[in-house]
């Protein structure tokens, strides 16, 4: 796994900055670890086809930061209590995900014969995704309360963004040319292959909930959905014009699992 060191040095400097503001405003620090299953929805195979959604499937890692507004480190107490910090968290994420593609679905069946039929089943790609952003994490029962009390649940949702450094591999078994040589390639996705690396922004939303382990520790299960605002996350991008199955951007659903220690 290759991290962009932009990316690093950014969330580094954040996890700094973060420190500097507690002796201003006091809130605590929560650090943690993600991990998790990936289903990676792109222009690989047939858009809500389950063989699809179960074959497109990889993983992903992450590391998380919280600020706890409820607590106050600077007194070691709670502070004053107010709606927003009895039910707000600010998540900071540097995370990695990879999956490897094909085509699945109807138009790849072993009973289809055709040259397109044979091209679309010699693709293969993958997509290597770094994350770095926010979300805000919104806790309809009492964070105080949940603090103190091992053994309790705290459910949540949340919503934010993220900007992503990807790099996507796209090639066929049937030889070299991909994307420009119709002998390998099927004619939609002429012109709509690319192997080049980029950034892009996007917007994350998430539903789950935290288990109370110890007074200083959570686990924690979180299902993620993430858009992305282009389509060459995956490295396939057929003329939406022309192709309108394909006209979505990229998105991946991630259901991970986590545990976050209390720093503070």
């Amino acid at each position: 796994m290759q991290t962009p060191k932009y990316l690093t040095f950014i969330f580094l400097t954040c996890f700094g900055f973060t420190s500097s503001l507690q002796a201003q405003f006091g809130f605590s620090h929560e650090i943690g670890a993600i991990i998790g299953p990936v289903a990676f929805q792109s222009d690989y195979g047939v858009r809500g086809d389950i063989q699809t959604n179960a074959g497109n499937t990889g993983f992903g890692i992450g590391l998380i930061h919280y600020m706890n507004f409820s607590y106050r480190a600077d007194c070691d107490c709670y502070a004053t209590p107010t709606y927003f910090n009895d039910h707000f968290k600010l998540r900071s994420e540097l995370s990695y995900n990879k999956t490897e593609l094909k085509h699945f679905g109807k138009w790849v069946d072993p009973d289809r014969t055709s040259v397109i039929a044979d091209q679309l089943r010699g693709m293969r790609g993958s997509t290597a995704v770094t994350n770095l952003g926010m979300q805000l994490e919104y806790f309809p029962l009492s964070i105080r309360q949940f603090s103190g009390t091992p053994g309790a649940w705290a459910p949540f949702i949340s919503l934010g963004g993220q900007f992503s450094y990807y790099k996507p591999t796209a090639y066929s078994t049937l030889g070299p040319g991909l994307g420009d040589l119709l002998e390998v390639t099927p004619t939609k996705y002429i012109d709509g292959v690319t192997n080049e690396s980029g950034t892009v922004w996007s917007v994350v939303s998430s539903i789950g909930t935290r288990y109370k382990l110890t007074i200083l520790s959570d686990l924690m299960i979180d299902l993620r959905w993430q858009y992305y605002f282009s389509n060459w996350v995956d490295g396939l991008n057929p003329n939406p014009d022309v192709y309108k199955e394909n006209r979505a951007n990229d998105w991946l659903v991630w259901l991970n699992v986590g545990y976050i220690y209390y720093l503070d």
